[in-house]
């Protein structure tokens, strides 16, 4: 989301953006979280968007969730967006853990801006800084745009707003906006790409999409492969192929 970025298409845009992603190790900052159900044709125990309950997120928090995984991850004709493949329910999911909670983060002060190496050292834990940073997002976006809501702008303005928060260049009140945007994203991610069990990666698509094996046992043969894809499916924690 770089505003100095050449245009791309779509498909290039998306291979480009998955090429720079780093991801922590979902399964172990996942622990409340329980496995899924076998179903049908490896389809994930996740529900749609639009029929699942938020516990965590009320429903402003749930419009805002919604929408911006929309605009961070969408669909195109190279993969499923981040909604489709249930990212939205992986956040609200996540943030009841004791991960986005803070537990076991080191949460005593000094609280102060430090340089990047030495880590995170504000007072808020994960779900908090999300939490905070969509109602200074939405506070935001009533004062500017005549009461609505970042959810009930329409795409350009959406994707305007992103690109601001990402670098740190959107005012708001409580938060920043980059400290915000960059741990949005990173969940963002890491849901697009967990285990179909914690609520997200519908399918296995986006495994699917870049060639993951998952969890199949054996695949040291085709570490160092690099001008064939690897020819078999997928496969999930729970055992289901894709």
């Amino acid at each position: 989301m770089n505003d100095d970025a050449e245009p791309m298409a779509p498909a290039l845009s998306r291979r480009r953006f998955f090429q720079g992603l780093t991801l922590i190790p979902v399964a172990a900052a996942l622990p409340a979280c329980a496995p899924g159900t076998p179903a049908q044709n490896a389809q994930a125990p996740a529900a749609d968007a639009a029929d699942y309950r938020p516990e965590f997120f009320n429903a402003s928090e749930w419009a805002f969730i919604v929408a911006a995984c929309d605009r961070l991850i969408p669909a195109d004709e190279t993969g499923p967006g981040a909604v489709e493949s249930g990212v939205p329910e992986f956040l609200d999911r996540h943030m009841q853990t004791p991960y986005a909670a803070g537990a076991i983060w080191y949460m005593q002060g000094p609280f102060l801006e430090a340089p990047s190496e030495f880590g995170y050292q504000g007072k808020l834990p994960l779900r908090d800084i999300v939490r905070v940073g969509i109602g200074a997002v939405d506070a935001h976006c009533r004062a500017q745009f005549q009461g609505k809501t970042f959810a009930q702008l329409d795409h350009a303005q959406q994707e305007t707003l992103l690109k601001a928060a990402e670098g740190g260049k959107l005012e708001l009140d409580a938060i920043s906006s980059k400290l915000f945007f960059s741990n949005l994203l990173g969940e963002v991610k890491n849901g697009y790409f967990a285990d179909p069990k914690y609520g997200a990666n519908k399918g296995m698509a986006a495994w699917k999409m870049i060639g993951y094996p998952g969890m199949r046992a054996d695949y040291l043969d085709w570490i160092g492969v690099r001008d064939k894809a690897y020819p078999l499916p997928p496969v999930d924690l729970a055992g289901r192929r894709g």
